[in-house]
């Protein structure tokens, strides 16, 4: 079974935070996916909260701490990408584009991308069209045609979203799903085996 690593950002400033829940889902709804067609998946979470102070000292003294690099590292290293930020002031926010700022835009490339955004109300919901998909074609991802928007009223008393914020889940994860199945652009194919040089002459011979 061929293994697919995705990265998920969770961009929350609280604990919990709705973003991280609405990863979390995506994430759940993913790995299903992806077994049902297939394929393992290898997750790894990524708390950018945690990574605050590491991010702006990167920005001022222009190395990563070992915990930041490991998690570009991380990033790099993935076939997907989960991506989920709370709305402020209409577009994502600063830690999250703070964090993308310190990745290699090339890096980037090809990455099958899904993402997510919550906020208090449904009027920021179009930040998934206006702010995170240009943001995302300019690093020249493979985004998930259906990205997912959590206000709350999605949010059920307990832990769950509703019917309607889970039947957006389980669409995008399944486009999420169809951009990492087959080959991933920027893997590396095997390498070509050499023969060796008797059996290449007998493979000349025998077409004469």
């Amino acid at each position: 079974m061929e293994t697919r690593r995705i990265t998920v950002l969770s961009a929350g400033l609280g604990v919990p935070s709705s973003s991280r829940l609405l990863a979390d889902q995506l994430s759940v709804a993913a790995t299903r996916q992806l077994a049902a067609a297939g394929y393992e998946a290898a997750v790894d979470v990524v708390e950018l909260r945690d990574l605050a102070v590491d991010i702006a000292n990167n920005f001022v003294t222009g190395y990563a701490s070992p915990r930041l690099a490991d998690a570009i590292a991380g990033v790099e290293a993935s076939e997907g990408i989960i991506a989920v930020t709370p709305v402020f002031s209409a577009s994502y926010s600063g830690l999250f584009k703070s964090f993308i700022d310190v990745l290699d835009p090339k890096s980037m490339d090809g990455k099958a991308v899904l993402l997510g955004a919550t906020g208090g109300t449904d009027r920021h919901q179009m930040v998934l069209d206006y702010a995170l998909r240009p943001l995302f074609s300019y690093l020249r991802t493979r985004m998930a045609a259906t990205g997912v928007f959590a206000g709350p009223q999605d949010w059920g008393t307990g832990d769950e979203g509703g019917a309607s914020l889970a039947d957006r889940i389980e669409r995008a994860a399944g486009e999420f799903t169809r951009l990492l199945e087959g080959p991933q652009p920027g893997r590396k194919s095997a390498p070509l085996q050499s023969l060796p040089f008797e059996e290449l002459l007998a493979g000349i011979a025998g077409n004469v």
